[in-house]
C-alpha cells in the first residue's frame, strides 16, 4: 500500500509512538538531509516474522543463511566484535551491556517513507490508525535527572594512555588508531523512546537509529556511514576530523576553514581513506575502486565533520553479505594497520565495544543495503538497568592528549544534554 501523507513529521512521531509498542522495532531516519546515495528518508520495520542471533565465530555464514530464507527485507546491527571472526583476534575487556555480536530480523510490517510518499508492507490494518486524526500520541522530551554517570577513565588516565598509544607511533607498530572511553550508568531507569527523540532533536543526523529489541535499547545520533550498496555500487564514507560549531556564523565559517586545512584532521582522515580503499578492493572489480569526494566538510547541529566518500563496482562473485565482512570493522573505528591497531586497543581500553563501532542497517528486497557507523550512540540493556555510551578520537602521532580528550566531550555534547549532565559533568 502506497499513500501520501501531509505532514511527514507529525506521521514520523505517530509511528514511532506505535512502533514502540512492539517487542522488536528498527527506526532509522535521514533526519532529511540532502544524501545521494540516499535510497528513503525513513525505515520503521516492527515485529518478527523471523530472528537471528549470533555470536562471533560463523556469525556471518549464519546471516548468510538467513537471509536465503528471508530473501525479503530484513534489519539488524553487526557488533565491533565481529572483528574476532573475520580476524585472528581477542575481546576480553569486560561486558556490562551483554548485547549479541549480531542480530537480525525479517519485520512483519516495513514502512518506508520518501518525500510525502509512504509505503506500507505488511498487515495494513495495524498501522490504518497511524493516519487518522487521532492516533498514537507522539513522545513528548522530558528532563532527565539522577543519573549518576561515571566515566571508565579519569581524565589524567586517558591523557596517559594517549601518551602511551603515542609511544607505539614512535615504534611503528601502527600510523593512526581510534581510542575509545566508556561512560554508564548503573541501576538506572530511562525512557529510551523519549531520550531517543529528544536526542534526535538536539542532535537530529542522516543515520539516526531506535533499535529495540528483548528489552535492549540502540539511540543513535551517528552522522557516519560505513557501507551502502546500490545496485553493484558499493559506498563507503568515512569521518575522520571533528570541529565544534559556533553561534556566530563568521566565527563558524572560520572554525570550517580550520578544520578543512588542519594538519592533523588532514592526516588521520586520508590514512583512513587509504584502509578503506583497500577494503573495499576485497570486494570490487579491478580498478573501480576510487574516491569521489576527499576532506568534504558536512556540518551538524553540534559539530562540523571532515567526511571522505570511497565507492567501487562490487564483483559479481561477491555477495551483499560477504561484502560487509570483507570490510568489517569500519577503518574509521579501527587505525592503520588495521589489525595492530585493533589489537593495541583492544590492550588499552578497559571495556568491550560491543555495538558501539558496530553498524545498524537493513538489506533490502532488492539486495540493496545500507549501514551506519554506531557513534553517539547511547546502549541500554533494561533488565539489568545499564546504560552506557563510548567515545572515541583518533591517535596520531601530531594527536595532543588534553585536546583529544576534549573531542571526546564535544562528541558526547548531546548525549551528555539529554541525560541532564550539560556542562555539570566533570572534568577531572
Amino acid at each position: 500500500m502506497i499513500i501520501e501523507i501531509s505532514d511527514v513529521a507529525v506521521f514520523k512521531q505517530k509511528a514511532l509512538a506505535w512502533a514502540a509498542t512492539f517487542d522488536t522495532l528498527c527506526y532509522l531516519d535521514s533526519n532529511s538531509f540532502n544524501d545521494p546515495y540516499g535510497k528513503f528518508d525513513t525505515i520503521i520495520a516492527v515485529g518478527t516474522k523471523a530472528e537471528l542471533t549470533a555470536s562471533a565465530g560463523d556469525a556471518f555464514t549464519q546471516l548468510s543463511a538467513f537471509r536465503s530464507a528471508n530473501p525479503g527485507w530484513i534489519t539488524g546491527f553487526f557488533g565491533y566484535d565481529l572483528k574476532n571472526e573475520t580476524e585472528n583476534l581477542q575481546s576480553n575487556n569486560p561486558d556490562q551491556l551483554d548485547f549479541p555480536d549480531l542480530y537480525f530480523f525479517a519485520p512483519e510490517t516495513l514502512i518506508s517513507i520518501k518525500g510525502n510518499m509512504v509505503e506500507i508492507i505488511g498487515d495494513n490494518d495495524k498501522i490504518q490508525k497511524l493516519v487518522e486524526p487521532e492516533g498514537f500520541e507522539p513522545s513528548t522530551p522530558h528532563t532527565v535527572t539522577s543519573i549518576n554517570l561515571q566515566p571508565r577513565f579519569s581524565r589524567p588516565e586517558y591523557v596517559d594512555t594517549v601518551e602511551k598509544i603515542k609511544n607505539h607511533i614512535v615504534r611503528g607498530d601502527i600510523y593512526v588508531t581510534n581510542f575509545c572511553q566508556e561512560f554508564f550508568a548503573e541501576d538506572t531507569v530511562i525512557d529510551p523512546l523519549a531520550i531517543f527523540s529528544n536526542l534526535n532533536s538536539v542532535s537530529p543526523t542522516p543515520f539516526s537509529t531506535f533499535f529495540k529489541w528483548k528489552g535492549n535499547y540502540i539511540m543513535c545520533a551517528s552522522p557516519e556511514r560505513f557501507l551502502a550498496k546500490r545496485g553493484s555500487k558499493l559506498i563507503s564514507q568515512p569521518i575522520k576530523g571533528t570541529a565544534r560549531r559556533d553561534a556566530d556564523k563568521k566565527v563558524d565559517q572560520s572554525i570550517i576553514e580550520e578544520l578543512r586545512n588542519h594538519p592533523k584532521e588532514l592526516q588521520e582522515n586520508v590514512m583512513i581513506v587509504d584502509l578503506v580503499r583497500n577494503d573495499l578492493t576485497h570486494s570490487a572489480k579491478p580498478g573501480t575502486v576510487k574516491t569521489e569526494g576527499l576532506y568534504s566538510i558536512q556540518s551538524f547541529k553540534q559539530v562540523h565533520q571532515m567526511v571522505s566518500t570511497v565507492v567501487c563496482e562490487l564483483r559479481d562473485d561477491v555477495s551483499a553479505i560477504e561484502a560487509v565482512k570483507n570490510t568489517f570493522p569500519m577503518g574509521s573505528m579501527t587505525g592503520a594497520p588495521k589489525i595492530s591497531a585493533m589489537q593495541l586497543m583492544e590492550q588499552y581500553e578497559r571495556s568491550k565495544r560491543g555495538v558501539y563501532s558496530g553498524a545498524v542497517g537493513y538489506f533490502s528486497e532488492d539486495n540493496d543495503f545500507d549501514f551506519n557507523v554506531v557513534i553517539r550512540t547511547l546502549l541500554y540493556n533494561s533488565t539489568k538497568k545499564y546504560l552506557s555510551f563510548h567515545v572515541g578520537s583518533a591517535i596520531t602521532y601530531h594527536a595532543n592528549a588534553e585536546q583529544e580528550y576534549e573531542e571526546c566531550l564535544l562528541k558526547a555534547k548531546a548525549i551528555l544534554e539529554v541525560l541532564g549532565q550539560g556542562a555539570a559533568y566533570p572534568q577531572s
